[in-house]
């Protein structure tokens, strides 16, 4: 039986993350450190998203995360209508970059306990990229190894009628 070589983009852990990025939005939700707490959650509800990042002129500042709302302003008793983003948002932000691939996202998320990475390209954030993106990814990448080895078993057998 033949082996197929596969390039090294070909295989799950080296695909970078710019060929990860064409298949999603190019939307960023984002909110300013002025911002309450009310309006962060308005706007995750609005475009059904967990987290956005909190951009302070262009410049990321921090991320918020709909735990942190409830965690950090919520069962903290602070009122999200006047709490300000940059009260609760997380400032130490992990962030990554097109030189990163699927492996290198997966390890920092596993890392750091989180779930968000915020794309950074030339200094500004141009994505977040979560891991449902890299589930999403894993499946599509295993449903198409599985229809490859599909075929090479047909073919094996077809070759041998």
């Amino acid at each position: 039986m033949v082996q197929t070589v596969r390039r090294p983009e070909e295989i799950l852990a080296y695909r970078s993350l710019r060929q990860i990025l064409v298949s999603k939005t190019k939307e960023l939700w984002t909110a300013g450190p002025a911002d309450s707490v009310l309006t962060a959650l308005q706007t995750m509800a609005d475009k059904d998203v967990n987290l956005i990042v909190v951009l302070d002129q262009r410049r990321l500042v921090g991320v918020v995360s709909e735990q942190d709302c409830v965690r950090r302003a919520i069962l903290a008793h602070k009122f999200p209508e006047t709490t300000p983003v940059s009260d609760i948002m997380t400032r130490e932000v992990v962030t990554v970059d097109f030189a990163h691939t699927f492996a290198d996202c997966m390890r920092l998320m596993h890392q750091h306990g989180i779930r968000h990475l915020p794309v950074i390209d030339g200094g500004n954030v141009i994505a977040v990229i979560s891991i449902r993106d890299l589930l999403r990814e894993a499946v599509a990448h295993n449903s198409r190894i599985i229809a490859d080895l599909e075929r090479e078993r047909l073919n094996v057998f077809v070759s041998m009628a």
